[in-house]
């Protein structure tokens, strides 16, 4: 059975989200960390913490990051491509958590760690942008299979 076979019977949650959309809004989340690299700006860290923190809260309608990719793809008439939701929004909690220690880091005056971290972040967007991986969704794989190994199932014989 194929990769992509298994990831389209064996879902991790009822929710599905659209890669493409992931890409785009991935691609602007390297572009403004570039931009933060660029001009050690608290402004662009500020946009990113607020782009993650009301993507996270399921307020994707106040996203410009969102609203951007959404018409790009229905511009273009891009077909969704369908993934699971729960890797890519463990993988959206790993960026607000990032975002806000970068703007706690750059509000210390912090500036060295914050360039360290926000190039952290720039890697893992442009993997997910350029190449469709996602290290924050092989982390919370790792996790789960982890948890699978953990868990004591008295049932397994």
């Amino acid at each position: 059975m194929s990769r992509k076979m298994l990831a389209a019977s064996c879902p991790i949650s009822a929710r599905r989200v659209d890669a493409n959309m992931v890409r785009i809004i991935s691609l602007q989340v390297a572009l403004f960390t570039m931009l933060f690299l660029y001009t050690n700006a608290l402004s662009f860290a500020l946009v990113l913490l607020f782009d993650f923190a009301v993507r996270t809260l399921r307020y994707a309608k106040l996203s410009p990051f969102n609203f951007v990719a959404h018409f790009i793809l229905s511009t273009w008439g891009v077909a969704p491509k369908l993934c699971d939701e729960s890797p890519k929004r463990f993988a959206l909690y790993l960026g607000l958590i990032i975002s806000f220690i970068l703007v706690l880091l750059l509000s210390a005056g912090l500036s060295m760690l914050a360039t360290t971290l926000a190039t952290i972040l720039l890697v893992c967007a442009l993997f997910e942008t350029l190449f469709d991986f996602c290290i924050g969704c092989k982390i919370y794989y790792a996790i789960e299979l982890a948890k699978g190994f953990l868990s004591d199932d008295r049932n397994f014989k």
